[in-house]
């Protein structure tokens, strides 16, 4: 017969219950911050979490993060070789627009002579200038009003070709390559022609009539005063038909967002998936929502995300990955979990993998994951000045 045990103490017995409610659930890795005052409103951190002793084993990770003032800085978006169709570094657009910090921005072709044409919506005020992908979430912005406001949605564009006679016909995209039986529109900021390849029709607009039509041609020069409409197969077919030399014509657009944007934007970039709204947490199920593979959600991979704080203040953070000496990279989970760490209660992914740069007072503070370096890519994020700071960059 096995004696019954002595009941402890209770004042033994809630010293122990104290000390395991301390105790977090799994050992956190260690981690060391650097940070810098780039300028006013405008903080440099610079994140490693885990063990990077030589020989140390474990995961690792670099992350550098920039906290803005809304009240005293711009938020700006610059497209490469400013037009739809080219790719420049993000150090570069930082350099030639005098940016405090940037990071990359949305989604591209990274190959082929479109390459840099983005992957989803891209606006600059309410003139769009590249379709969204889907269901992907965007992200729009304004510096109107003394401070940046910033907000994501889903946003519908749709667009028609409103001929003289009366006839009517979706535009089926903008500013990218024209697939079997479309009409694309392509405007002055694509770039001087289109790009395309013979076989289609070309339809060149000025002053809201037809000024000329290339059946058969390819690579039409786009008025700077107007546009160029591209069509192949049963769109050309249509075209032919409607769309004569000194023919009137109008381009009808209609753009919902939703939710509703709180304020008209300046810009809007296409993003996604969604990382963190109404300070939830959110996953690899939204990732599957607005169109992205599962293992885009559940690989780690270098990212960089823009998150909204509860005090308004502006998140950007990149992580390394790819490099498993270095940093290992984040899920999608893992990157929304990081950004409600840093106080979110909004926060959205933005393009990652090779992409993934920051840039600070014209260094690459971070370590971009291609072989050959800092990618080419469509466009940047840029933290400029509202006002010009008297102080200066100094460090803490």
């Amino acid at each position: 017969m096995v004696p019954a045990r002595s009941p402890l103490p209770r004042a033994l017995v809630a010293a122990l219950l104290a000390l395991a409610a301390l105790s977090p659930a799994s050992p956190q890795p260690p981690e060391t911050r650097r940070s810098e005052t780039v300028a006013s409103g405008v903080e440099h951190i610079e994140i490693r979490r885990g063990d990077f002793a030589d020989g140390a084993t474990g995961d690792r990770w670099i992350i550098n993060v920039l906290v803005l003032d809304p009240r005293l800085i711009r938020l700006d978006s610059a497209l490469a070789m400013d037009e739809i169709a080219g790719a420049e570094t993000t150090s570069s657009l930082a350099a030639r627009y005098a940016a405090l910090a940037a990071v990359n921005g949305g989604y591209f072709r990274t190959t082929g002579i479109y390459r840099g044409e983005p992957m989803g919506m891209y606006a600059r005020g309410m003139k769009v200038l590249s379709e969204p992908n889907g269901p992907r979430m965007e992200m729009a912005a304004s510096n109107a009003g003394g401070s940046v406001k910033v907000a994501f949605a889903e946003v519908d564009v749709r667009f028609t070709a409103a001929a003289g006679d009366g006839a009517r016909r979706k535009i089926d995209g903008v500013n990218r390559p024209r697939g079997e039986g479309e009409i694309i529109l392509f405007t002055p900021e694509f770039h001087r022609t289109t790009l395309t390849t013979d076989g289609g029709l070309e339809i060149s607009v000025r002053g809201g009539r037809v000024a000329g039509v290339a059946d058969g041609a390819g690579s039409g020069l786009i008025p700077a005063d107007g546009f160029v409409l591209s069509a192949i197969g049963e769109a050309r077919a249509w075209a032919l038909a409607h769309l004569r030399p000194g023919s009137g014509i109008a381009i009808e657009s209609e753009t919902k967002a939703s939710p509703p944007l709180p304020f008209e934007p300046e810009w809007i970039v296409g993003a996604g998936s969604l990382l963190v709204r109404g300070g939830t947490k959110l996953g690899v199920e939204q990732a599957g929502a607005e169109g992205f593979a599962e293992d885009f959600a559940t690989s780690r991979h270098p990212r960089t995300a823009l998150g909204i704080r509860e005090d308004g203040r502006i998140v950007l953070a990149v992580v390394d990955g790819r490099q498993p000496e270095a940093s290992v990279g984040m899920t999608i989970p893992e990157l929304s979990a990081l950004m409600a760490e840093w106080g979110c209660r909004e926060a959205i992914n933005l393009d990652g993998g090779g992409s993934t740069t920051m840039v600070v007072l014209g260094r690459i503070v971070n370590h971009p994951s291609d072989a050959a370096g800092e990618r080419a890519v469509s466009d940047a994020i840029l933290v400029r000045p509202r006002r010009k700071d008297p102080s200066g960059a100094s460090r803490k």
